[in-house]
């Protein structure tokens, strides 16, 4: 999974992003960047492959300042792991963005973004949807305007933050399919894919909902649904250990994962099932009518919730005598389905 993190503050951002970045570590990647506004109207990016480590270092050799910064880790999906295919993907030297997800439609728009005479220094999907901001901002003069009227363009999932040289003061962020959360600080204001990347500057958190779309200031969060209607989010406090986001005595984080399962099984069932049956609060009130006409269950997973499903196939036809199939969303994506009537889809 790519990880994205990013900052509005009064001080200097670079080191929250690299702890950012740190902290996200544990989902996967093969590269690392960071793109940071000096204040200057001057956006500065460094990108590398591999370890966030090494990223670090060649910061520091080059050292990044400014008050407002994106960064991402990078899983490849479109274009190998590279430095040229690692984010934030930027158009001319003004506009930069980060990207986690998969824009089905990119090779339309990269088609028409190059008759547009744009230029391609990527295999990516997200260097379309940079291009494609940069040519609605031309147009539009307002950051939040242009990616408001750019993500209608796109097919797929994604969550994005965007920064640009001529409005310094603040972020444009959005999701649609993929995770985005907005931490709530003092004076400064943060943006990640997963709120572990946030614990060391803020336990106060909001969930951006599928659709929404931000404008992230360094004293000001104004969030507006799919409708373009302004909308309040309810800031959550996250008292999880900072452990979680840390490999502490393991050599790596799959090793951390697989040791950790009999912990997290155990405190997930708690307050859910009990030794002879499962709990009305498990599934909300009114589970019962809705799941005693079930025939089929399908479960739709990737990675290790893929495997998970494998083995809730078991646990499925065993206990509640009920048909269940597994399958690679990637793959049912993109085939004919034969559905089932009164099939249960668990995704």
């Amino acid at each position: 999974m790519c990880g994205i993190v990013g900052a509005v503050s009064e001080r200097d951002v670079q080191g929250i992003l690299l702890e950012g970045l740190r902290r996200l570590e544990y989902r996967g990647y093969d590269s690392a960047g960071m793109a940071i506004l000096n204040g200057n109207s001057a956006v500065q990016r460094a990108r590398e492959v591999g370890k966030v480590a090494s990223l670090a270092a060649t910061i520091e050799s080059n050292p990044l300042s400014g008050y407002l910064g994106i960064a991402h880790t990078r899983w490849a999906t479109h274009g190998e792991p590279s430095q040229l295919n690692a984010h934030p993907h930027m158009s001319g030297d003004r506009l930069a963005i980060v990207h986690n997800g998969i824009i089905e439609n990119y090779q339309a728009l990269r088609d028409e973004l190059k008759a547009d005479g744009y230029e391609f220094t990527s295999q990516t999907d997200t260097e379309v949807v940079v291009h494609l901001i940069e040519k609605n901002y031309r147009e539009l003069g307002s950051l939040y305007d242009a990616v408001k009227i750019s993500v209608t363009r796109l097919r797929g999932a994604y969550a994005l933050g965007v920064v640009h040289a001529d409005e310094p003061d603040h972020m444009v962020v959005c999701r649609e399919g993929s995770p985005l959360v907005v931490g709530v600080g003092i004076g400064e204001n943060f943006i990640a894919s997963d709120q572990l990347a946030l614990l060391p500057v803020t336990d106060r958190f909001m969930f951006l909902e599928e659709g929404d779309l931000a404008d992230i200031r360094r004293d000001r969060i104004d969030i507006r649904d799919r409708e373009g209607v302004q909308v309040e989010r309810s800031i959550n406090r996250f008292e999880h250990s900072q452990d979680a986001a840390e490999k502490g005595e393991y050599r790596h984080f799959m090793l951390k994962e697989i040791n950790e399962q009999p912990r997290v099984i155990k405190a997930t069932m708690e307050g859910r099932v009990t030794e002879s049956r499962v709990l009305e609060q498990a599934l909300g009130t009114g589970a019962n009518d809705l799941l005693k006409d079930i025939r089929h269950v399908q479960i739709i997973a990737c990675g290790t919730s893929y495997h998970a499903g494998m083995v809730a196939r078991y646990w499925i036809e065993d206990l509640a005598g009920v048909p269940c199939s597994v399958e690679v969303a990637s793959e049912f994506r993109y085939r004919k389905h034969v559905i089932q009537k009164d099939t249960l889809f668990l995704c």
